[in-house]
């Protein structure tokens, strides 16, 4: 079991009802740590459309979580 803080950005932060959180997971990696997520917030994006980041660069959704850590799931973003 590990200790996560989530962050969330833009649509994604506006669906979880929260810029940030912090949950207890026993997600093997951070692509299952996103599907347990998005279940309890009811996230419409799927995996393969968003960046994850963890603990401040980008990560590979094959990731461990690391107890402590930070994972922020980034939403594509359009410019102006």
């Amino acid at each position: 079991m590990a200790t996560i803080r989530l962050l969330y950005f833009a649509s994604l932060r506006e669906a979880a009802g929260c810029d940030a959180e912090t949950v207890d997971s026993a997600a093997p990696d951070l692509a299952a740590l996103y599907a347990e997520t998005a279940a309890r917030h009811g996230l419409a994006w799927p995996r393969e459309r968003l960046r994850v980041a963890a603990d401040g660069a980008f990560a590979r959704w094959s990731d461990p979580l690391r107890d402590g850590g930070e994972v922020a799931f980034i939403p594509p973003v359009s410019g102006g």
